[in-house]
């Protein structure tokens, strides 16, 4: 039996995701997507599906993510499951689709926030000085 596990990451969030043959079930961190919350999350980890719904039809995607917040899970989730399809077809088709539609599906986000730094409120800004 064909099993392939990818790897997606955004932020502080790691997915992986276990793609076999099935009856197109899409299960995340052991729940239906269909019962996923908030929507915006599930609608984002439902885009590289509805790019090819026909190979999405004939396998089961298991999807475990860890860390961070729901849109970086969310968004760790998409990059997984269309490495792992790409995976599963070895088409280069399929890859090409996910590349036009956003380069994200293919390639991983590295993009962190800057840290804080001593002497101001943020990343960059500094305390105001005040003469009088």
């Amino acid at each position: 039996m064909k099993t392939v596990i990818a790897i997606g990451r955004r932020k502080a969030s790691l997915a992986k995701v276990k793609i076999r043959p099935g009856k197109g079930r899409i299960i995340v961190n052991k729940r239906s997507l269909d019962v996923f919350e908030p929507e915006l999350a599930r609608l984002k980890i439902l885009e590289p599906l509805q790019l090819v719904p026909e190979l999405t039809r004939d396998v089961d995607i298991e999807v475990e993510v860890k860390g961070g917040g729901f849109m970086g899970q969310a968004e760790a989730a998409r990059t997984a499951i269309a490495r792992g399809l790409f995976e599963w077809t070895k088409d280069a088709k399929v890859r090409e689709i996910f590349k036009q539609y956003d380069w994200t599906l293919v390639k991983s986000d590295v993009r962190f926030k800057e840290t804080k730094k001593p002497g101001g409120p943020g990343a960059r800004a500094k305390f105001q000085k005040s003469y009088r």
